[in-house]
């Protein structure tokens, strides 16, 4: 499997770039790599890349966008931070990737037992994690149930879930509200933004385009 050039990119529609980070992680699921030589990627990227997709997704060292979609060198742009939210800077990199880059897709990628998400449902404190954290913590309000403050803890594996996927619907509304270029994208159809959930313990992306 070769890279993409700009005449694969542009060839790619939206749908399918969807398509195809869903085809490969199917393929993560069942060990089932695609061949591609990645020594030759680079080769073949010396003098450009042309990604298809844009990632946004978690530092956890178990939720590595290209490993778990089955993508090569120079296929998708990635970013990561704990907790998977939007900020200026990751905005800014996102209408790079999609503006002048030329990337089809957003996927904003949640996980579960995320940690990020278990310290704003506790209210952790850390130096500088205390106010990534708090950037967490409206996904923390958003979800509604349980009431009961003893079952809203880390300790509740079903809450901490529902917050990850509470703040990948938060962070899909920060985007395109707090993103002119992107939403005007995403208005003109030269984009998608979706969001997913990635199981630590199977392997699969679940993806929620149509639901939120």
């Amino acid at each position: 499997m070769k890279a993409h050039t700009k005449e694969t990119q542009a060839a790619i529609t939206p749908k399918q770039a969807l398509a195809i980070l869903k085809e490969g992680n199917i393929r993560f699921q069942n060990s089932q790599k695609a061949d591609r030589n990645l020594l030759e990627q680079v080769s073949d990227t010396k003098s450009g890349q042309f990604p298809f997709a844009t990632v946004l997704s978690c530092i956890d060292s178990r939720v590595s966008a290209e490993l778990i979609f089955d993508q090569g060198v120079g296929d998708i742009f990635s970013a990561r931070v704990a907790g998977n939210f939007v900020n200026e800077d990751i905005l800014g990199s996102m209408e790079f990737a999609c503006k002048l880059a030329g990337t089809k897709l957003i996927l904003v990628l949640g996980h579960t037992s995320c940690g990020a998400i278990k310290g704003a449902c506790d209210d952790a404190k850390l130096g500088n994690l205390t106010s990534l954290i708090g950037k967490l913590k409206p996904a923390v309000a958003g979800v509604t149930k349980p009431e009961d403050a003893s079952l809203r803890t880390s300790k509740n594996i079903d809450f901490v879930n529902e917050v990850a996927v509470k703040n990948v619907q938060l962070t899909i509304d920060a985007i395109r509200k707090d993103s002119e270029v992107l939403r005007e994208m995403e208005e003109q159809g030269e984009i998608i933004i979706v969001g997913g959930m990635y199981d630590i313990q199977n392997g699969k992306v679940d993806f929620f385009e149509h639901q939120i």
